[in-house]
């Protein structure tokens, strides 16, 4: 399916928004580990994350009049979008109850690293030796990190982190293909609208009663995921992926400074020796990507 006419390409946008979501994404996590220390259970952070935003968007397009927005005509691939996306969720914020902010962070950066395994396995790429040897060096990095001190890197927080970022590269090739023909609202808006009932009653087996600054927490959960999932969305539609995911590292800085504030925690040596190979790995992916789509025409086949 072609890309709609009125998307029009703004590289230097897509990278502001891009950096701007990373940020608010930065802070759900945060919320959602706050919410995790005062006993609230995953699945009904989940539910009030993406009921909330639902309901937003919805209520937003109806007093503007704009209802018709949310009509699609591709409502299976909203779906498979649903499925696969409320998997990576329950992974995505599961880590940070697993794991300090930072290493759960760091290891959401291997998600380019994936996204080369992906493009050989299931799109049949051709995959040359620079970004095999990227995927190599990230999983040196994550091998430094979680080598030294299983106490600060368990073993089910390392497979949740790594599923997650599994699960992120997956979800990004849906979301650009969802972006050719879809607004950033309508995805959002399916996204949330069809995974909410599907954590309802969960949510209401496992919830417990919440005094008001929980009730806050999950409210700013709800806000900070719903506007950086827009803006995810929104980069993904007007910037190229293999431009915009730089930004994503920005949330390495962001997730320090929360652990530091809120959590008293600092990255080990390890995190700190391993996290710069991880990022630079996934750099040369990313800056091989960006010279696979410029010279395309001449020399379509990978390296």
């Amino acid at each position: 399916m072609q890309p709609s006419p009125q998307v029009r390409q703004r590289p230097l946008l897509a990278l502001l928004v891009r950096l701007l979501a990373a940020a608010m994404i930065s802070v759900m996590l945060t919320l959602v580990k706050l919410a995790g220390e005062r006993g609230v259970s995953l699945v009904e952070t989940i539910f009030w994350r993406q009921l909330l935003p639902a309901v937003a968007i919805a209520g937003w397009l109806a007093t503007r009049g704009q209802l018709g927005r949310l009509r699609t005509a591709r409502f299976p691939a909203h779906a498979r979008r649903a499925a696969v996306g409320l998997l990576g969720l329950l992974l995505n914020l599961g880590v940070v109850l697993l794991l300090p902010l930072t290493e759960s962070t760091v290891l959401g950066f291997t998600s380019p690293i994936f996204a080369v395994i992906l493009a050989a396995l299931l799109l049949k790429e051709r995959v040359g030796p620079t970004r095999w040897l990227a995927v190599v060096l990230g999983l040196a990095g994550v091998a430094i990190i979680a080598w030294p001190d299983r106490s600060a890197l368990p073993l089910d927080g390392l497979t949740v982190g790594v599923g997650a970022a599994f699960m992120v590269a997956l979800i990004s090739i849906q979301i650009r293909d969802l972006s050719r023909t879809e607004d950033s609202l309508r995805i959002v808006f399916w996204f949330s609208a069809l995974t909410a009932p599907a954590m309802a009653l969960p949510a209401l087996l496992m919830g417990n009663p919440h005094d008001n600054q929980t009730w806050l927490i999950l409210g700013g959960v709800a806000l900070f995921g719903g506007i950086g999932q827009i803006l995810l969305t929104a980069a993904l539609r007007i910037g190229s992926v293999s431009s915009v995911i730089v930004m994503d590292y920005s949330a390495f800085g962001w997730a320090m400074l929360w652990g530091w504030l809120l959590f008293d925690h600092l990255p080990p040596a390890a995190t700190w020796a391993g996290a710069p190979i991880i990022v630079a790995a996934g750099l040369i992916i990313v800056w091989r990507e960006h010279r696979l789509h410029l010279a395309k025409p001449a020399a379509p086949l990978g390296s």
